[in-house]
Formats: structure tokens, sequence, C-alpha cells
């Protein structure tokens, strides 16, 4: 049985090379396959007039699809780890609420310092108002023409004499 088996295939080797070797046959192969290549060009042609997808378009379709499938994946996946910090963080407040009571604390006891500093620095006086904060000072010899030195007199005067008139 063996036997016969391998001399039907050889035998079938044979026809098939000679057959190939053959000018006539290979260029009926030949015109076949491309006789067969216009029709599905033909065919897609016909399809997509009528709005109907070709295997080619059903196949890409599926490939695109696939890809988007993989990358939703990925942002579930990274959906999940955000959750799971987020979850992570819930549990924290406890541990937040102290340290934010600890900063309160603070930060009323620098301004229970800087109240004393202040008392110490100027004890019993009033704070000037904020227009006489920041006055400019000149030399008696830059206030020259317009009577400067006249003026740089009488006003160290009044700052002597502890009252202000307006001027």
């Amino acid at each position: 049985m063996e036997r016969l088996s391998r001399q039907s295939e050889d035998a079938l080797g044979r026809v098939a090379e000679e057959l190939v070797g053959n000018p006539v046959v290979s260029g009926a192969l030949s015109r076949a396959f491309s006789a067969r290549e216009k029709a599905v060009r033909a065919q897609e042609a016909a399809m997509g007039a009528l709005g109907i997808p070709s295997a080619a378009d059903i196949e890409r379709l599926t490939r695109r699809l696939r890809s988007v499938s993989q990358r939703l994946e990925g942002v579930e996946d990274s959906l999940d780890r955000v959750e799971a910090r987020i979850e992570a963080l819930g549990s924290v407040p406890a541990a937040a609420d102290g340290g934010q009571h600890r900063l309160e604390t603070r930060l009323e006891e620098i301004g229970r310092d800087l109240a004393a500093l202040r008392e110490a620095v100027t004890p019993g006086e009033v704070v000037p108002p904020r227009s006489q904060e920041r006055l400019t000072v000149t030399r008696a010899g830059q206030a020259g023409r317009s009577g400067g030195r006249k003026r740089a007199a009488s006003s160290s005067r009044r700052s002597n004499s502890g009252t202000q008139r307006p001027s």
C-alpha cells in the first residue's frame, strides 16, 4: 500500500513538472491569474459603487478595531491605577487634618509673637499713618533756591517741639 502511494505521488509530481514546463500551460495559467485579479478589482469597484465593503475593507476595519481595543484596554488599566491612587489618598485625610491643626496652631503662635514684638518696639505709641511712613529727607545744601533752608529749619523746630502743625 505504501509503495502504491509513493508511486502515485511520484507520477503526479512528474505530470505537474511537465505541465509547468509546457509554455502553453504556463501561459494559460498566467492569463487565468490575470483574469482573476481583474475580476476581483471589478468586483471591489462594483461593491464600492453599491456601498458594500469589500473583503479588504473588512480586513482593514478588523485591524483598526483590534488596535482601538488594545488602546482601550491600556486606558482602562491606567484608570484602574488612578482609581487605586485616589482610594489610597482617601485614607490619608485623617493624618492631614492633624497636620492642618498643627499648622493653624503654629500660625496663631506666630501671630501672638508678632503682636508682642510690635508692642515691644512701639509701646503705647500710635502707629503713624501710611502716608507718613515714607518721608523723604533732603540735605540742607540741596534745598537751596526756594527757601529750603528756612523750611528745613522750621521743620526741625516742629519735630523738636513735639507738635505737628499743618503746613
